[in-house]
């Protein structure tokens, strides 16, 4: 009666269908991935999560409050018949940990002694609380919240005569007066201004001194051997061997601001000296100005610098974020080896203080190039920008904000590395007697600044070998 039966299709009904089917699907899509992020973000959250490491002091030592004349005349009897008062400080110039030392013990070295400058006339005097002062190393432990002192070595001359912190040269050197300003003193030949220290597998030390600047080597019992100074300075009557060593640009060196730091290569081969400031090259307005310092390399075997390089400095307003602060306020205090083409560098002001990696595989080495002349113009420290000139700096990398730490003293001065994933620092306080103060028996009025060592365990390893 029916015959066959044919069911009409409609696609509009179908195609609705099947719409209908793929937005129900793609809610189930939605809901099962919101479902999933839910729960990975739970069990985020409650499961302990893996702490990024940081940078953080792990131990800050106090230098012990030693008067200054005390100190001195167990090793040089009746040397200090006055001492204003003042105690041994500025141990911190520098400070070094050698790869056989035990963790908390270190190396110190003070600078010339307890200085400053008084205004007299309109012009500033360098001033000598005690000028009997002889420079020392300290071989020091920490503990507790102390430093203390294992070992004293003076440095003297081949008489085993003290070689004081004086001036050497009239004309080239500060003039020297007394505490008031007002009596002049005399030059020594064999002064030293010692700032960088670094000590051999055998014991004996390296040494940077500011007035020439030069090196110097001694022997373990701190003997000087021999002072290696710029060619042209003319330094005679000295208690020590002396040689020309060093290129006669140097010998236009900042006054007060001669070789700061110093570092020694893991095979014992080779020195790298930083420094302090830009050369006065072609004069004092150009170089208080520049950016360009110069790193050099001093091969002991051949007692010769073999390679010589360009550390520019970072903004001067930029780094204490102080439009005030000028250029030469900058400075570079101390160095480390790392590995045969890094060294750690110390850059800074008296209150702010970093610490950069430098290659030096990738800087130009200008040894032995006009820059090294003094006829050259412009000069080196003249240049804006040393890459115009085909120069390339020492490029850098920040280690370490030393600023970041509220412990952390004024004007540091040394740094150390006690192992890849450890530093320690020192700061130089002067004696607590730089701002030349002194009441009416003729004592310092200091400000409590005391000497400290810092240890800071790093938050990324240093690349040592």
């Amino acid at each position: 009666m029916y015959g066959n039966l044919s069911v009409q299709q409609n696609p509009a009904a179908e195609a609705h269908v099947q719409s209908d089917q793929r937005a129900k699907q793609a809610r189930q899509l939605i809901v099962t991935v919101l479902y999933l992020g839910l729960v990975t973000l739970l069990v985020t959250l409650l499961l302990p999560q893996p702490i990024a490491a940081q940078n953080k002091i792990i131990g800050v030592y106090t230098f012990p409050a030693t008067p200054l004349q005390t100190f001195q005349n167990v090793l040089f009897p009746e040397s200090i018949a006055n001492d204003h008062k003042i105690l041994l400080g500025a141990a911190g110039s520098d400070l070094w940990h050698g790869p056989n030392d035990a963790p908390s013990e270190f190396w110190m070295i003070t600078d010339r002694g307890p200085n400053g400058q008084i205004k007299v006339d309109g012009k500033n005097r360098r001033t000598f609380w005690v000028p009997e002062f002889n420079p020392v190393i300290l071989r020091v432990k920490t503990e507790g919240n102390a430093i203390r002192i294992l070992e004293v070595i003076p440095i003297v001359g081949q008489s085993g005569k003290p070689v004081t912190g004086m001036p050497n040269i009239q004309g080239y050197d500060e003039t020297p007066y007394d505490y008031t300003g007002q009596k002049q003193l005399s030059f020594n030949a064999n002064g030293l201004d010692t700032e960088g220290l670094v000590r051999t597998l055998t014991g004996d030390f390296w040494v940077a001194e500011e007035y020439s600047p030069s090196l110097l080597h001694l022997d373990r019992t701190g003997k000087v051997l021999k002072r290696y100074i710029p060619e042209g300075v003319k330094l005679s009557g000295t208690d020590y061997p002396v040689a020309a060593g060093l290129p006669v640009i140097y010998g236009k060196r900042k006054i007060n601001r001669g070789f700061e730091g110093l570092a020694l290569s893991g095979d014992q081969k080779t020195l790298y000296a930083v420094l302090q400031s830009p050369l006065w090259n072609p004069d004092k307005t150009v170089g208080d100005a520049s950016r360009n310092t110069r790193v050099i390399v001093f091969d002991i075997q051949s007692e010769k610098m073999t390679a010589e390089y360009v550390y520019r400095f970072e903004p001067a307003k930029e780094f204490e974020a102080n439009p005030k602060t000028s250029p030469d306020e900058m400075k570079l205090s101390g160095v480390a080896f790392l590995n045969p083409t890094t060294l750690l560098v110390l850059e800074r002001t008296d209150l702010v203080a970093r610490l950069y990696s430098v290659d030096l595989s990738k800087a130009t080495d200008i040894l032995n190039t006009k820059w090294d002349d003094a006829k050259i113009t412009p000069s080196l420290e003249a240049l804006e920008d040393p890459a115009t000139a085909e120069v390339r700096v020492l490029p850098k990398s920040l280690v370490l904000d030393l600023k970041q730490f509220d412990e952390m003293p004024d004007k540091i001065e040394g740094v150390a590395v006690v192992d890849r994933n450890t530093v320690a620092v020192s700061n130089d306080n002067d004696f607590d007697s730089e701002e030349s103060q002194y009441d009416a028996e003729g004592n310092n009025l200091g400000k409590g600044k005391k000497s400290f060592i810092l240890v800071i365990s790093l938050g990324k390893p240093l690349p040592l070998p």
